[in-house]
C-alpha cells in the first residue's frame, strides 16, 4: 500500500510515530507539507490562505504518482486532499482542528472524505457523523515506570521536593499555563514540603519519560484537547494526573488511582494536595495497554483497507 500523507506539522511527535509504525507494517508513506511556517514566532507569521492555495496544485500533481490513497492529517489539509479526484481520502482530526476556530471546515470536509478518524468519543460527538475513534498510540516500552530517585538524579531535580510536571510551552495559550501555575501555587501552601512546577518542553521525546518518572504528578489545565498523549504517557509511567475535563481524559482516567479530573479550581487544588501530601504511583499503566503504537497502526491500516 502506498499512501500520500498531507500534514500541517510534519514534526508533530505523534505523526512521526504514526508514520514509523505504519511503515513497519509495510505501508509506504510519502509526506507533503503546505508552504510556509507552521508555528508563529516573533520573526515570522503562521501560514496564510495563500500558502494553502499554493499547496493545491502541488498535491494534485503528486497524487498522480502511483498512490493508493491520500491521508489528510489535520483538518486544514483536507481541502487539498479532496482537490484531487482520483484517490480515496482518509481524514484524521487531531483536536484543535475540530474543536477550534476552523471546526466548521473540518466538519464540511469530513462529509466528502471516504473515512474520518478522530481521537476520542467527545470528538466523535462534536463531528456528528460516522467516523472511527482511534487515539494516538504510545510507546509503552519507552514510557515505563522506573525508580523516582534515579530519574531525579538524571534530570537534576531536588530529591526532597515535590515536583509537578507541566510538559508544554507556556506560550501555548490552549494549554493555559497561568492556570497550572495558580493551582500549583495554591496547593504548595497546604503541603509540608517544597513544591516546584516543572515546565518541560523542547527536550527529545526519549527524555520525556525520565521527567515523568521524576515527577510526583502531571498537571493538565488545557482549555481543549482531543486525546492528549501526555496523559496517556503519564499513565504508562504510573504517574498520577490532575487534569481539566477535556478530550477523552475523563474516560482514560476512569478508575485510575490516584488521578483526578475536574473543571473547578478548588477541586483541582484539593486533588493536587492529596497527591503531593502522600506521593505514590498510580495504577494507570494497565489502563493504556489497548492504545499501544502497534495497535493504533493496525486499526489505521484497517481504515485504509476499508476505503480501498
Amino acid at each position: 500500500m502506498n499512501v500520500l500523507n498531507l500534514v500541517s506539522n510534519e514534526d508533530a511527535r505523534f505523526f512521526q510515530q504514526q508514520r514509523t509504525v505504519l511503515e513497519r507494517r509495510g505501508i509506504e508513506c510519502e509526506t507533503m507539507n503546505p508552504p510556509g511556517d507552521h508555528v508563529a514566532r516573533e520573526d515570522m507569521t503562521e501560514r496564510t490562505v495563500s500558502d494553502y492555495l499554493k499547496f493545491v496544485p502541488q498535491v494534485v500533481n503528486e497524487s498522480l504518482d502511483g498512490y493508493d490513497l491520500v491521508h489528510a492529517n489535520y483538518g486544514l489539509t483536507a481541502p487539498m486532499a479532496l482537490a484531487q479526484l482520483r484517490l480515496p481520502v482518509v481524514l484524521s482530526l487531531w483536536g484543535t482542528d475540530l474543536m477550534g476556530e476552523y471546526g466548521w471546515l473540518a466538519k464540511r470536509c469530513a462529509r466528502h472524505c471516504d473515512a474520518t478518524i478522530v481521537m476520542s468519543e467527545e470528538m466523535a460527538r462534536e463531528l456528528g457523523q460516522p467516523c472511527h475513534v482511534i487515539p494516538h498510540g504510545i510507546n509503552m516500552d519507552r514510557f515505563a515506570p522506573r525508580p523516582k530517585d534515579e530519574a531525579r538524579a538524571e534530570v537534576g531535580w531536588d530529591p526532597d521536593a515535590r515536583h509537578v510536571l507541566f510538559p508544554y510551552p507556556p506560550s501555548q495559550d490552549v494549554k493555559n499555563h497561568p492556570r497550572a501555575h495558580r493551582i500549583v501555587e495554591r496547593a504548595s501552601e497546604r503541603v509540608d514540603a517544597d513544591v516546584e512546577l516543572q515546565v518541560v518542553y523542547g527536550v527529545p521525546h526519549a527524555e520525556v519519560a525520565t521527567y515523568m518518572n521524576a515527577a510526583d504528578a502531571l498537571v493538565l489545565t488545557s482549555k481543549r484537547e482531543g486525546s492528549p498523549n501526555s496523559v496517556k504517557e503519564a499513565m504508562s509511567c504510573n504517574l498520577p494526573v490532575v487534569s481539566t475535563d477535556v478530550g477523552d481524559v475523563r474516560d482514560r482516567l476512569d478508575g485510575v488511582s490516584p488521578s483526578y479530573v475536574s473543571d473547578d479550581d478548588d477541586e483541582l487544588v484539593d486533588a493536587l494536595v492529596d497527591v503531593l501530601a502522600d506521593p505514590r504511583p498510580s495504577d494507570g499503566r494497565e489502563e493504556v495497554r489497548d492504545i499501544s503504537l502497534d495497535r493504533m497502526a493496525e486499526r489505521i491500516e484497517g481504515v485504509y483497507e476499508s476505503v480501498l
